[in-house]
């Protein structure tokens, strides 16, 4: 099983006859905007209001700093990783 955002390259006439040739390969395409189905974006929405809301970088470096400084903070706070897992209908595996 595959499932591919709107890439593109993943909307070529060849990637679709190589995925056609390929019968054991189920592709699934998710619409071309879909917060609610990654929960990727909720995790970046917290971001945005937290660790990098209202701040102007210095450099590429400063931005990488911070933002692996904020993800780090994240990875802490369970109920935030579980809301964002919550909202795509998925859930956390204990440890």
């Amino acid at each position: 099983m595959l499932v591919w955002d709107n890439l593109n390259t993943h909307l070529t006439a060849d990637m679709r006859r190589c995925i056609a040739d390929r019968d054991w390969l189920t592709v699934f395409q998710l619409p071309p905007y879909a917060p609610d189905l990654n929960p990727v974006e909720g995790m970046w929405s917290v971001m945005r209001r937290t660790t990098v809301a209202n701040r102007a970088f210095s450099d590429p470096d400063d931005l990488i700093t911070t933002v692996r400084r904020g993800l780090r903070q994240l990875q802490y706070r369970h109920d935030g990783l579980d809301g964002c897992l919550t909202g795509t209908g998925l859930r956390r595996q204990p440890p």
